[in-house]
Formats: C-alpha cells, sequence, structure tokens
C-alpha cells in the first residue's frame, strides 16, 4: 500500500512494508535544544518513538542517524548526540548503543554489537561535510547499516542530503509514522480546510515568508502577520514604523502581497496599536502606541492590546488555524504578552473543535513560555522550514527520494 499527498508522490508507510528482525536505519531530526549537555525539550524525541517502538516490536536492529547544530563538517564536542543516548534510553525502554561515528569502524562495531530489539544512535551526520552535499560515497556508508531506511525526519525533508535523499538509491524505504501523520495534517489543512480558515504568520523577516504569504493567500480567508515583519509590511503602506525592524529591500513585495490578499478578497490583519521602547533591554520602559503608527525614535517589540484582541478574536472564531512565528520578541518576558495570548487562543480554538497546525521552533517555544501543552493543539510539527515549504507547493527531497514510479 502507498499514500499520497498533494505533491503527487507515492509512498510506501513504514507499517506496509515486512520488517521482522531486519535491521532498519531510521533517519530522526533529533536537533534538540541543548544546554551544557542537558535535553531542554525533547519533543522530536518523543515524536519518534511510535515509529522505534513498533520496529522494536518486529525485533528490528533500529539504527538512529540525526545531526544537531551546524558543526561544519567537523567533530565538535558542543554538537555530539551522546547526551540523547541516555535519555533515549529510558524514554524507549531498551538498550541505547552509542557510536562514535556515523560510518567507518566504529559505527560498524556499534551496529554489530546491538542486538535485534536493542537500538543504535549514530553520532552527529554533520561532523562530515559529504552529508550537506547530498555525497553518494558517505550515504553508501550510511545504508551500510541496514537492510530498510525508513525516513522519519519530517524537520529535514526540504534538505536533499545524504541521509534524506542519496540514501534511498542504496536501501528499500517507507516514510514513519510521525512523517505520515506530519503530511496528513498539512494537506488537509492546504486541501480541504473546514473554513473560515486562519492563518498567523510570525518571525522577524518578511524575506524568510514571502513563498508563503503568496501561497496561503490562494488558500486562507484571514491572514494576520505579527513580529518584526509586520514593521515592513506597515512601511508598504506608508504608516510610520520609528526604528522598528525594516527590510526596506522587501517593502514593494510587501506591497504586492497586500494587493494579492484585495484582490483574492482575503483579510489581511496587521497590528492596529504596539507595545514600544527605545532600546531593546528586559528592563525598558514600555509604551502603547494609540495607532498603528509609531513615533520616531520608537521601536516596536510586541503586538498592542487591541490589536491582542482583535487577533484572539479570529482565532478563537476559527475552524482552520495554521501558525508559524511569534507576534514580538517573546524571548524576552516584557515582550511576550502577544505571543503567549495567540498561543492560549489556539488551545481554545482547539477545545472549540478547530483544527490547529503550528510550525517552528519557535513557536513551540512559545507554547512553552504560555504554558500550552503540546496536546492542547490539534498537531505541532516537528519542522517549520519543512512544513513551510510543503505549504508553498515545493517538492520535497526527502520525499521525492522515497517515490514510487
Amino acid at each position: 500500500m502507498t499514500t499520497e499527498n498533494k505533491t503527487m508522490l507515492r509512498l510506501a508507510k513504514v507499517q506496509d512494508s515486512h520488517l521482522k528482525d531486519k535491521s532498519v536505519v531510521v533517519r530522526v531530526d533529533y536537533n534538540v535544544p541543548m544546554k551544557d549537555g542537558v535535553i531542554k525539550d525533547d519533543t522530536r524525541i518523543r515524536e519518534t518513538l511510535k515509529t522505534v517502538k513498533y520496529l522494536l516490536d518486529a525485533n528490528c536492529k533500529v539504527v538512529l542517524m540525526a545531526h544537531l547544530g551546524r558543526p561544519k563538517g567537523k567533530a565538535d564536542p558542543k554538537y555530539t548526540l551522546a547526551p540523547v543516548a541516555p535519555h533515549l534510553e529510558k524514554l524507549a525502554g531498551v538498550k541505547v548503543h552509542f557510536a562514535s561515528d556515523c560510518v567507518g569502524p566504529e559505527a560498524a562495531k556499534a551496529v554489530k554489537a546491538a542486538k535485534n530489539g536493542e537500538i543504535v544512535l549514530l553520532e552527529n551526520l554533520r561532523y562530515h561535510a559529504e552529508e550537506e552535499k547530498n555525497d553518494e560515497a558517505f550515504a553508501r556508508g550510511l545504508a551500510a547499516h541496514g537492510e530498510f531506511f525508513v525516513q522519519e525526519a519530517f524537520g529535514a525533508l526540504h534538505r536533499a542530503h545524504s541521509s534524506t535523499a542519496a540514501i534511498a538509491k542504496f536501501l528499500p524505504g517507507a516514510i514513519g509514522f510521525l512523517v505520515q501523520k506530519e503530511l496528513e495534517y498539512l494537506d488537509k489543512a492546504m486541501v480541504s480546510p473546514v473554513r473560515p480558515f486562519v492563518a498567523i504568520i510570525g518571525g522577524a523577516k518578511v524575506s524568510d515568508k514571502i513563498d508563503v504569504l503568496y501561497s496561503l493567500i490562494d488558500k486562507v480567508d484571514t491572514v494576520i502577520i505579527g513580529g518584526g515583519m509586520a514593521y515592513t509590511f506597515l512601511a508598504a503602506q506608508q504608516t510610520n514604523i520609528g526604528k522598528s525592524l525594516l527590510e526596506a529591500d522587501k517593502v514593494e513585495e510587501a506591497r504586492k502581497i497586500i494587493m494579492k490578499a484585495f484582490k483574492k478578497n482575503v483579510e489581511m490583519l496587521l497590528p492596529a496599536d504596539h507595545v514600544v521602547v527605545k532600546e531593546i533591554k528586559p528592563d525598558a520602559a514600555k509604551e502603547v502606541t494609540q495607532s498603528m503608527a509609531i513615533g520616531d525614535g520608537w521601536i516596536g517589540v510586541d503586538i498592542g492590546p487591541r490589536t491582542e484582541m482583535l487577533f484572539v478574536d479570529k482565532i478563537k472564531a476559527a475552524k482552520t488555524v495554521f501558525w508559524n512565528g511569534p507576534v514580538g520578541i517573546f524571548e524576552t518576558p516584557a515582550f511576550a504578552g502577544g505571543s503567549i495570548a495567540v498561543a492560549k487562543a489556539m488551545a481554545e480554538a482547539t477545545r472549540n473543535g478547530a483544527t490547529t497546525i503550528l510550525g517552528g521552533g519557535d513557536t513551540l517555544s512559545v507554547l512553552k513560555t504560555a504554558g500550552v501543552k503540546t496536546a492542547q493543539i490539534s498537531h505541532c510539527s516537528t519542522g517549520g522550514g519543512a512544513s513551510l515549504e510543503f505549504i508553498e507547493g515545493k517538492m520535497l527531497p526527502g520525499l521525492v527520494a522515497l517515490s514510487q514510479k
């Protein structure tokens, strides 16, 4: 059996593959926030457990490969995956062997030492520059660890790397339960959403979200824009933004997006008031503007109370909501009010029966700041960039590699 997503690719599912007693190489996304060797958020690890346990129940030897951070093609203890092994061992309840490399003798030794029904976690793929070059020889070395390949790293699907793309040339493969869930939620929201459909797009830069905004305007009823990128949109409407973040070279692009929304009869909501400061520091004196204009010398750091009410009401009335990007500098508690309000509104919309989808690491962090559990949202995507590119309609290399002709 196969599954089809909107990119018209035919993809085998792990549960429809005959894997009993086999060695299975699984690409996971364990690019988790870590400080001093302590995992700060294990969401991405826990999200892979359904697939990992399914394989363990089939008496497979499970060989996990992942990346962490940007070690720039060489071994760097700052980016070791070693702390993940004992954490995963507790979660999975089976022995986890850690390999000090992902290819070569040390990796082969660790894989050989593991028994069926156990896990091997390979060291950071990006310790080798070949990984990001989609090098086939490197991919062949990874493939040598097993007889079958499972793609479970949704957050890496938009990268044509050895462990996501080239490896599929050397092993038969399928997508795991997490990737299936990601595709099903995103596909349903973008192809046949229950309306009204509201998208909240935030974050610092317009340049990161241009393509997804163009795509969303063809699908949604309302698009809400917040965060640093909102000031470029306000500038496009000749609104004074003071010293707020501005991408001057994207003002014309923002104007085109506004015009497309107008022509498509899609409601576009921009901040109607703002929390502003003279300088960005935690103890800065704050003021709230009386309009969407920001005075000279002031910097917008969060949406204001009227905007908060406007955004929250729109979210709570929606039947489908997609959110990517905070609406203020949420890392600073004094500037986190708007983003927290959006997170709580998302949870309330879910309780009211809406399908709510959240994507992006920063957006997930807002949930934690707001005290909203991931279970209170219909679906929290583990891949911000991949989810955006999927919505844009781009072909994801990690899926294309596995597609059945």
